[in-house]
């Protein structure tokens, strides 16, 4: 690698710059001391409201709520609230509230599924009796076992072999080996008292 290829570059980009959206311009021609934002005009709204509604209130202090008033809308017409202006802070506030609790999967409200009870249950019967083919299935199955085991010489297998086959054929089957077959002798033998 090259000494350049292995310099690592950084870049930082600040965020964008937008004119504001603001009301009162229309080519060469605005408002006097405008043009508003919409900031602007909703302060300038709201606090006329609020004075003539309340000027039995403030009426003995003379112009300072007036000219406070003005000096509040002088002061919103580029507010920043985190870089974003206040109309659009709010509106994420707003749709931040309105979200769901767990969040959204798809569009729709991510809701934990209800809970509930998990019942079941098991029967033992008793197992038929086996018949004769199917005593005889283990013995046969040893026979082919030891038919196919590997032997490490020929005289050595002739000589085991047939003993195997007598001491398995007479051996009695073999018992019960896992829970379930443990479970049914249980079974069977409560079943016999």
């Amino acid at each position: 690698m090259s000494a350049a290829a292995a310099a690592r570059v950084g870049r930082f980009y600040t965020s964008a710059r937008r004119h504001p959206w603001v009301l009162g311009k229309v080519a060469d021609w605005k408002i006097p001391l405008g043009p508003y934002t919409p900031a602007q005009i909703s302060v300038a709204v709201g606090g006329g409201f609020l004075l003539v509604k309340t000027i039995s209130w403030w009426s003995w202090m003379g112009p300072v709520p007036i000219v406070g008033w003005f000096l509040v809308i002088w002061m919103v017409r580029r507010p920043k609230v985190r870089g974003r202006a206040p109309m659009q802070a709010a509106l994420g506030w707003l749709l931040l509230g309105w979200q769901p609790h767990g969040g959204r999967i798809g569009g729709r409200a991510a809701r934990d599924r209800t809970a509930r009870p998990l019942l079941g249950g098991f029967t033992i019967e008793g197992a038929p009796s086996p018949g004769p083919a199917a005593q005889a299935a283990p013995a046969r199955a040893v026979q082919r076992r030891q038919a196919r085991a590997p032997y490490s010489s020929p005289a050595a297998g002739r000589a085991s072999s047939p003993c195997r086959t007598q001491s398995a054929a007479s051996a009695p089957a073999a018992g019960p080996v896992s829970g379930v077959q443990q479970l049914l002798a249980l079974a069977q033998q409560e079943g016999a008292r």
